[in-house]
């Protein structure tokens, strides 16, 4: 090779090094910052004693790793550790508060989409069909696109118990499916790929009965609620769907949520964690007066969509291992006629709803998907498709055994 040529080839070579370190330091600038924590680490209760207790029974690295997830679903994102540039809220503990961390709140949600002759169309490439309320900057801020013909709320789940509905086969929910029941009820399972394992799974978290294991709802919710991209939700939301303005309004390199190499977990691991090692609601003593409403809750056909109790299967975990779940629901897609949101999400038709686990209705409220509900009593009244003829039953009580139906309900 010649002078020239080698000239050639050391420059190429320099200017090669010159673009590494042009990407070294905007990996540096762009760098994921540490969450924030809002005062001390929060107080672990005693196992099964409260709502927002660690299941009674754990290892001592196993409430270890509760009190670390509890502390990660406390944590505060900001735009420099990757909230955003669309998101819901800044924190898993904004949203799921009351009575306690983990449970529910009243805070709505916004889907939205296009209803054409019986075909729900999520307006994917508008930003739907969730709609993130808040962002980083005025002008990275989402909003209904006019061809949305469908706008629906939802309210935030409560989490109590997730690691016993997780750990129900997958074959028990098919059960209840195959179950004859009477009205009419029968629904469905939701049927879909689970993102964390890649294999088909029963769905049975969220309204739609959209996830089937705990990881991928820590996923799901990490990225459309917080827009902290992860594993396995690695691609940015871009403000109704407008990806130069993501390219403007995004300043963290994705993906954000990197796993630790000391313990080999991320963020939404310890999240999951917490939600799968999260005690069920704490029972309540029924008195003869919640016993008779628990009898008319099986006479007006309640309980057959439900479920006051499955089992979960076999488990490394031995607080989830072979364990009775009382929490009235059979996961199923029912048909809700007019009480269904309108909105198609995964295996689930517009007017399909997951049946929601009525255990610790107590400390919750108000009710329904929308919460439009202000009482446990409006929220029967309401019920609609197949759940009409046990809701027409239940106004054909009298007024004391309806009174004891809801004091029964309040006591699970």
């Amino acid at each position: 090779m010649n002078s020239k040529g080698r000239l050639r080839k050391l420059v190429a070579a320099l200017a090669m090094l010159g673009a590494c370190a042009v990407v070294v330091a905007q990996t540096q600038v762009f760098t994921r910052a540490p969450r924030v924590t809002p005062g001390p680490p929060p107080i672990v209760p005693a196992p099964a004693t409260a709502f927002g207790a660690p299941l009674a029974g754990l290892s001592t690295a196993q409430l270890q790793s509760f009190a670390d997830g509890l502390e990660e679903f406390t944590n505060v994102d900001t735009p420099d550790s990757g909230l955003g540039p669309i998101f819901n809220n800044v924190s898993c503990v904004a949203c799921h508060s009351i009575p306690a961390a983990g449970g529910g709140s009243a805070i709505l949600e916004t889907r939205f989409g296009r209803l054409m002759n019986g075909h729900f169309d999520p307006l994917t490439a508008s930003g739907g069909s969730l709609l993130q309320q808040s962002a980083i900057a005025p002008e990275c801020r989402e909003t209904v696109p006019p061809e949305a013909n469908v706008i629906a709320l939802r309210q935030t789940t409560p989490l109590f118990g997730l690691g016993l509905i997780e750990a129900i086969p997958d074959q028990a929910i098919l059960r209840n499916a195959q179950m004859p029941q009477g009205d009419k009820v029968a629904g469905r399972p939701s049927m879909i790929v689970d993102v964390a394992s890649g294999t088909v799974r029963v769905g049975r978290f969220g309204w739609k009965a959209q996830q089937a294991t705990i990881l991928a709802f820590a996923g799901d919710a990490y990225l459309n609620e917080m827009g902290i991209t992860n594993r396995l939700f690695p691609t940015e939301n871009a403000p109704n769907g407008n990806t130069a303005l993501l390219a403007q309004c995004d300043h963290v390199a994705d993906i954000e949520d990197q796993v630790d190499p000391a313990t080999g977990k991320s963020d939404i691991d310890r999240l999951a964690d917490f939600m799968r090692l999260l005690a069920a609601p704490p029972q309540v003593q029924l008195t003869p007066a919640t016993r008779s409403g628990q009898d008319l809750f099986a006479r007006t056909g309640c309980a057959a969509c439900h479920t006051p109790s499955m089992s979960t299967g076999p488990s490394d975990i031995a607080a989830l291992d072979r364990k009775a779940v009382n929490l009235y629901s059979d996961l199923l897609l029912h048909d809700m006629g007019a009480l269904g949101d309108g909105i198609g999400q995964a295996a689930a038709a517009p007017t399909e709803m997951r049946t929601a686990p009525l255990w610790g209705l107590r400390a919750r409220g108000p009710y329904l998907h929308d919460g439009r509900a202000a009482t446990v009593d409006v929220a029967i009244r309401l019920h609609d498709g197949t759940a009409a003829s046990a809701r027409n039953r239940y106004l054909q009580l009298p007024p004391n055994q309806q009174v004891q139906l809801l004091q029964f309900l309040l006591s699970i």
